[in-house]
């Protein structure tokens, strides 16, 4: 599954363009390398978004076309969480 859809589906990321534009933006890496939006997903993968001033690690549990609210939390797990301190 590409990276654009699955973090879409996953609800990670609420729309596919902001996914697609986060991942081109080179803010997204897929076991440590810098992923673009159409790099393919697989299980057991593990993601970092850097998304505004928090980094979040995911691993992925499962894939799907398809999701609702419920099963979409499903798909991942978060590995770690923490927010960047602003430097001044």
């Amino acid at each position: 599954m590409r990276l654009d859809k699955y973090l879409k589906v996953s609800r990670l990321i609420k729309r596919r363009t902001l996914a697609k534009e986060v991942s081109d933006q080179g803010r997204v890496k897929i076991n440590g390398q810098t992923a673009k939006a159409g790099t393919n997903v697989n299980v057991d993968d593990e993601l970092e978004l850097k998304l505004g001033n928090r980094i979040i690690v995911v691993k992925v549990t499962g894939l799907s076309e398809q999701a609702n609210k419920e099963n979409a939390k499903t798909m991942f797990e978060v590995v770690k969480e923490e927010k960047i301190q602003d430097s001044i």
